[in-house]
């Protein structure tokens, strides 16, 4: 049995996470900062303290660290690596600033993108968190920074994963990245995996 840690995991359990982390052999242990969601572990994405060293086989980080503060990023990052072992892997996508960022410059702020089951999304939901939830009182669904994929796959490499690879995802305005704790692998194998995880060919992807 392999071992997932879903950090920042919300009300989502592994069924709601990839086409490989949702199969039988893998053993998630849910993580996040709000104890409303009623995680296994308490615990902010800065702080693993509670957690040792070479625990997990990988972790899965789903639209989580753009509530961090920038400078508050490569912590978060530093500790998903500590956590995995050797041949351990980081899988982890965020809202994408450049593809939203089209629409801000065509004066689109406030029209919807698409609908979600929180209702409809603006780009300005994207950037700063959605406005309907922060109105109701979670102040968790702030954003309080931002990527492209350059920038997310540059701050992975910067804290020590390799074999890091990104994508984004026109339609869905989000990006994607995977990165190995210790691993050298080819990049055609962590595209691979990546895809893999995503259920996807080659269509609507564009990598890096």
């Amino acid at each position: 049995m392999k071992k997932l840690l879903h950090v920042g995991c919300g009300p989502k359990t592994k069924e709601q996470t990839t086409e490989i982390f949702k199969l039988d052999d893998w053993e998630e242990t849910r993580l996040d900062i709000d104890v409303t969601v009623k995680p296994d572990i308490v615990a902010s994405l800065t702080d693993f303290s509670s957690i040792d060293d070479n625990t997990y086989d990988a972790i899965f980080s789903s639209h989580n660290i753009e509530h961090l503060f920038p400078h508050e990023v490569e912590l978060a990052f530093k500790e998903f690596n500590r956590v995995l072992v050797d041949d351990g892997y980081l899988l982890i996508t965020c809202p994408d600033l450049k593809n939203v960022s089209k629409y801000v410059v065509e004066d689109k702020l406030l029209e919807p993108l698409y609908e979600s089951p929180a209702g409809p999304i603006t780009p300005l939901d994207i950037m700063y968190g959605h406005r309907g939830s922060i109105q109701n009182g979670n102040t968790f669904m702030a954003h309080k920074c931002g990527f492209t994929m350059n920038v997310l796959v540059g701050l992975l490499n910067n804290c020590g994963f390799k074999s890091t690879v990104g994508a984004e995802r026109a339609n869905y305005f989000d990006i994607w990245a995977i990165g190995y704790k210790n691993t050298e692998v080819l990049p055609e194998q962590s595209t691979k995996l990546l895809k893999e995880h995503l259920g996807i060919k080659e269509e609507n992807i564009e990598l890096n």
